[in-house]
């Protein structure tokens, strides 16, 4: 066997509507709806299943946690524009610019936390 790349993962949130706002004010990531009203971000050629708390779809992981996220997304935006866009509205900066090591190759990245406190990586490759 041989695994060749990510289709999705799964966050498990609060609130649904919240978290997709989020995602879409910040970083432009549409919303899509699928199989008997479940909902997901979309990006590029993988998605973000989302799950809201208390009503996971089974099967799931052992102990869904809303804030036990930490991904690393990767902008075609500039990180110095995205850095001042989230100063502007006020969107707390965790760390960053930082130099890092994404999948292909040296990053740079700026992190924030969503609503649910996950751990949210911005990146750009150098």
């Amino acid at each position: 066997m041989a695994i060749i790349g990510l289709d999705n993962l799964v966050l498990t949130v609060k609130d649904i509507k919240t978290t997709t706002d989020f995602y879409h004010k910040y970083f432009g990531i549409e919303t899509i709806n699928f199989q008997n009203g479940r909902t997901a971000l979309k990006l590029g050629h993988q998605k973000i299943n989302l799950h809201e708390l208390g009503h996971e779809i089974d099967p799931k992981a052992e102990f869904p946690t809303p804030g036990s996220g930490d991904i690393c997304l990767i902008s075609d935006k500039p990180i110095d524009d995205l850095l001042k866009t989230f100063q502007k509205n006020n969107l707390h900066i965790v760390l960053g610019p930082v130099l890092r090591t994404g999948a292909e190759g040296k990053i740079k990245s700026i992190y924030v936390r969503d609503p649910d406190q996950n751990l949210i990586e911005i990146s750009n490759y150098i």
